[in-house]
């Protein structure tokens, strides 16, 4: 691929990756339905956690589909246009970007979880599966989601080099995008003051 090329390819596409990323899944959710902003109540924070808590399961599952489908499109135009690993991985990172500081709600977003979960699914899915899978263990057992996407995102670029070498330095720079977007959770952690997920003043969302 001529550099001029690649250039152009790469440019356009860390813009779509970030203006996509930028649209929160848990904002057309809660508008569509015709519920009150979830950034207004509960733990003000737009993601699944807090729909969830707020709104119940119906809602949440939305939210979740949003925020973890919005970057599959760009990214698979990435893969599709022989980009390498690196060069999707930057479009995926403007994508968590994009969620995490939106320039239309004052650059405060959500925390990556699901739309890096997402992005891995396109990546790597088996990466992704495992990760799912302890969050959703994690979840259940402690009942704080903060506890469960810190040891999802540190635990996925360890099976990455197991099961997808070629991305670990891509998930790796995701998992750290996740744990600083919970570096406020971690202080709680250690006061410990997070609450459990089932609790409508838990701040702990994704």
């Amino acid at each position: 691929m001529p550099p001029s090329y690649l250039a152009l390819v790469m440019g356009s596409l860390l813009v779509l990756g970030y203006l996509s990323g930028s649209a929160l899944g848990a904002l057309l959710v809660c508008r569509c339905a015709g519920v009150r902003d979830p950034r207004l109540a509960g733990s003000c924070n737009p993601g699944f956690s807090n729909v969830l808590r707020l709104y119940g399961t119906r809602l949440a599952l939305a939210t979740l589909a949003l925020d973890a489908a919005k970057g599959m499109p760009v990214l698979l135009v990435a893969q599709a246009q022989g980009l390498p690993p690196w060069a999707q991985g930057l479009v995926g990172l403007a994508v968590l970007l994009g969620h995490s500081y939106p320039p239309w709600h004052h650059f405060r977003g959500g925390k990556a979880v699901a739309s890096a979960f997402g992005l891995l699914l396109v990546l790597a899915p088996g990466v992704a599966l495992v990760s799912a899978a302890c969050w959703v263990l994690l979840a259940w057992r402690v009942r704080t989601a903060s506890v469960a996407s810190l040891a999802s995102a540190t635990l996925a670029p360890l099976v990455s080099l197991w099961l997808s070498p070629d991305y670990a330095g891509v998930i790796i720079i995701f998992a750290i995008l996740v744990v600083v977007r919970h570096a406020w959770n971690i202080r709680r952690l250690g006061r410990g003051g997070e609450k459990a997920l089932s609790t409508d003043s838990a701040r702990e969302d994704d």
